[in-house]
């Protein structure tokens, strides 16, 4: 009889107590709950300051790839531009220097078209014949050309007129004489011929 005293208790206190176990793991629960969502929100907190760092670490990524890109383009114009202007100034030195040489060429072809006939074949004249030719060779090495004239139709790029004539020879508008050779350095005009037009 003892023994089923023991196993048989108050069934109200027998509920009370499951009741205040069902309670206490319910409050466990929540806590533990709680605590998880507390560790949830920290941790998202976390991620979300993480994944802003991200962003904003890429915008600048991003943003200094942008500036090389335009510093290389920067520069890239730079040198394009260094160089059209380095190859103008060789141009514009190169026209200079053979501005300065045309009038002595003038003067060599002045000179040897007064040789008398009987002197043609000595050979101070043969002489300046071949340093005549060997000065008007380089002129063209380096893409001198003389403007034709005689025969040609007048072309106020290539000549200026200084005189009219009139011809037989030649039609209205055509050059009937040449008074001062000119040249070209590259297709560009660095002396324009001084010609005679006809009427």
């Amino acid at each position: 009889m003892q023994e089923e005293n023991l196993t048989t208790e108050n069934p109200e206190e027998e509920q009370a107590a499951e009741t205040t176990k069902t309670e206490a793991v319910k409050e466990d629960t929540a806590e533990t709950e709680k605590e998880v969502s507390k560790e949830d929100k920290k941790e998202k907190k976390k991620k979300d300051k993480a994944d802003k760092k991200q962003d904003a670490l890429k915008e600048k990524i991003e943003e200094l790839e942008d500036r090389v890109k335009r510093q290389m383009a920067e520069f890239e114009n730079f040198r394009k531009r260094t160089e059209k202007e380095k190859t103008a100034m060789f141009e514009t030195g190169a026209k200079s220097v053979i501005e300065k040489i045309l009038p002595v060429v003038d003067n060599f072809e002045r000179g040897l078209a007064s040789v008398p006939e009987e002197e043609k074949d000595s050979a101070f004249s043969q002489g300046m014949q071949m340093i005549y030719k060997q000065l008007m060779t380089e002129l063209e090495n380096m893409e001198v050309k003389p403007i034709p004239a005689v025969g040609e139709e007048f072309d106020p790029e290539f000549h200026n007129a200084v005189m009219q004539v009139e011809s037989e020879e030649f039609e209205s508008g055509v050059v009937a004489q040449e008074l001062q050779k000119g040249y070209t350095y590259r297709d560009s005009v660095v002396r324009h011929s001084m010609v005679a037009v006809v009427q």
